[in-house]
């Protein structure tokens, strides 16, 4: 990389100082987070204009394989809509069903088509962030039809742990590790949400929403149910609502301070190769998770 397309890179980098267009790529029925996720960007136009969602992958006891998980994704993202009176015409989009087998073959889909002819509207003046909080196959598959993609877009992933972590083994990268290659590999300006020590404490409990959000409309019904349907047991249980650690970095960078540095590789064994020759990233390091939850909840109670 040359010093001026370094310089970009990094200008690319700085964390967004106004109101952003953005796409969000998500594998929302995966858990019960994406749900938060999408609806808090949504809910959060004075700093996201939220251009469009794409279904992404997942295959775990919630699914039968890739497919079926973006299908049901696809299901959840529309009743999200719904909710929030969104028209899901021209904005939500199938994703992939399969994750990328061939570093050099995009797998072709609806979400990875729109990316690609929307990115075209943006330059390196004017990005569009393309937020990814499932695995990232889709935003791979789009850098492999159109390399020159990574001119036009800030992609934001809540993927794998800190780079400095014993090792990545997360469900988002682990799921497609050819995929997140791809991205760290592309030039693109890549902004990482690792899930340990950063999302891992987006904690909530079932109390606590009731008593921030109780049943003041049918999304924080929605959300409320899903949460309370992730465990039988709710005494003492809290859990992670992870992706929107990314949507709070979005509205208030201050509120995730981040860093510079090298793009990793991910090794077969779930390890980052770290080589200081490579490109930068940024790295979000920290969260201040009282602040977003607060922002966070008013906005989807409408208060």
């Amino acid at each position: 990389m040359t010093t001026e397309q370094t310089v970009a890179l990094v200008k690319a980098l700085e964390p967004p100082a106004g109101r952003v267009d953005m796409v969000l790529d998500t594998d929302t029925y995966n858990e019960i987070d994406d749900q938060f996720a999408l609806a808090y960007a949504i809910r959060s136009p004075e700093r996201l204009a939220v251009k469009a969602i794409y279904a992404a992958p997942f295959h775990n006891n919630r699914s039968t394989g890739p497919a079926d998980g973006m299908r049901k994704s696809y299901d959840e993202i529309l009743q999200l809509l719904d909710r929030l009176d969104v028209d899901p015409t021209g904005y939500a989009y199938k994703g992939a069903e399969a994750y990328l087998q061939d570093p050099e073959k995009p797998v072709m889909s609806p979400a990875v088509e729109d990316l690609i002819a929307r990115s075209k509207g943006y330059d390196a003046s004017n990005r569009l962030y393309v937020v990814a909080i499932g695995a990232i196959t889709n935003v791979a598959s789009a850098l492999i039809a159109d390399p020159s993609i990574v001119d036009r877009v800030v992609i934001v992933w809540l993927g794998g742990h800190a780079l400095y972590w014993p090792h990545t083994r997360e469900f988002n990268l682990a799921q497609d590790i050819p995929s997140a290659n791809v991205v760290f590999s592309s030039g693109a300006p890549v902004v990482l949400v690792p899930c340990f020590p950063v999302a891992s404490h987006t904690l909530t409990t079932v109390y606590e929403l009731e008593e921030n959000l109780g049943r003041s409309n049918s999304l924080c019904e929605f959300l409320i149910d899903r949460f309370k349907e992730y465990s039988d047991d709710h005494f003492a249980f809290a859990k992670e609502v992870w992706d929107v650690a990314t949507i709070g970095w979005l509205v208030n960078p201050e509120w995730a301070p981040s860093h510079l540095d090298h793009s990793p590789v991910v090794q077969p064994d779930y390890r980052y190769s770290l080589d200081r020759r490579r490109h930068l990233i940024r790295v979000v390091d920290q969260l201040n998770r009282n602040a977003m939850f607060a922002d966070m909840y008013r906005k989807l109670a409408n208060r």
